[in-house]
């Protein structure tokens, strides 16, 4: 179950606009470290002045961040599994006079958490660390931020109110999601294919660090992905946990949990609430081969889905076998 080596965008700088600079602050008191002292100047460390709050918040973990929005599945495998991805985001109410779209980035240069182009057009970051609990509040404000920022300019990190709205209140919840995967980072920049210097550098340093992945059409949250000595699927569902792990089961128990050939369920991932089961696949089936198995394979599931029995004892086995190889993301 391999996971993706992120791309470490910090040190792959591209310049979006000569001048263009990260260094703004949130509100009156910008975030520092938890030791530093506090900018309102009180003599105390930040952590035991305006940092209190935002500790607390963090303590209050949403567990499904992401719920309630359009392909909640495919929010998490952008989140957590895929190296290089965008997608088009609708905004209740439109886009904002001067800001001809917005888009969601999985990450981008530099880390900054989103960026406004020369032609008013914002780019979200989606794989960024969050400074509390709620991912979806954090970037709302990031995305508020950004829709206010001056064109030419990334948004820097900020701290988001605990009253303030969440994606949910900002995305248009009837508006599909359809996610766009990258061979590499070329959306970060315009007319990337006329790149050179530095710039052109930057993102073969980030390309390098992507592992090619593919969607698989028609299958919301599934992704193929290569690996040096196996490929992978892995699949984001949104079933409840306890439900699909009993399918899972069944499924394993008959015999009927692989996707072919020389594939094998060999257990999960758990992230923002859902589950990602994942499957080792032969270094010599990519995507297109894989597509097939896996429509297959939900068909069974819908089936196993459905049945209420009680587990066999070879079931209850494969079920414990299968939440042993468990490992929680997020």
């Amino acid at each position: 179950m391999a996971k993706k080596r992120r791309p470490q965008p910090r040190a792959a700088a591209v310049q979006i606009k000569d001048g263009a600079r990260g260094a703004a602050t949130e509100g009156s008191y910008p975030v520092v470290g938890a030791r530093e002292p506090c900018p309102c100047g009180s003599g105390r460390r930040y952590k035991a002045c305006h940092g209190r709050q935002a500790a607390h918040a963090v303590t209050e973990l949403v567990r499904r961040p992401f719920e309630g929005l359009s392909g909640e599945c495919d929010w998490v495998a952008l989140r957590e599994l895929v190296p290089a991805a965008t997608a088009p985001l609708t905004l209740k109410g439109g886009l904002p006079e001067g800001v001809p779209s917005v888009t969601l980035a999985t990450v981008l240069p530099m880390a900054w958490p989103a960026l406004r182009r020369d032609n008013g057009a914002v780019l979200l970051g989606l794989q960024n660390d969050t400074p509390s609990g709620d991912i979806s509040r954090d970037l709302a404000d990031t995305l508020q931020r950004a829709l206010a920022t001056e064109p030419g300019h990334p948004v820097a990190a900020g701290r988001a109110p605990l009253d303030g709205p969440r994606l949910q209140d900002l995305l248009d919840p009837d508006a599909p999601f359809e996610p766009t995967v990258h061979t590499g980072f070329e959306f970060w920049v315009e007319n990337a294919e006329n790149a050179t210097g530095e710039v052109a550098a930057s993102l073969e340093r980030a390309n390098a660090a992507a592992i090619p992945t593919a969607r698989i059409p028609g299958l919301e949250g599934a992704y193929w992905c290569e690996a040096p000595e196996k490929n992978h699927l892995r699949w984001v569902t949104a079933h409840p946990e306890e439900q699909l792990l009993d399918a899972l089961a069944r499924l394993h128990a008959a015999g009927a949990s692989s996707l072919g050939e020389g594939t094998r369920l060999v257990g999960s991932f758990r992230a923002h609430g859902l589950v990602v089961p994942v499957w080792d696949l032969p270094s010599s089936m990519g995507a297109d081969e894989v597509a097939g198995p896996a429509a297959a394979f939900q068909e069974r599931l819908a089936k196993a889905l459905a049945t209420d029995t009680p587990l066999t004892a070879e079931e209850r086995r494969a079920r414990a076998g299968l939440t042993n190889r468990q490992v929680t993301l997020s």
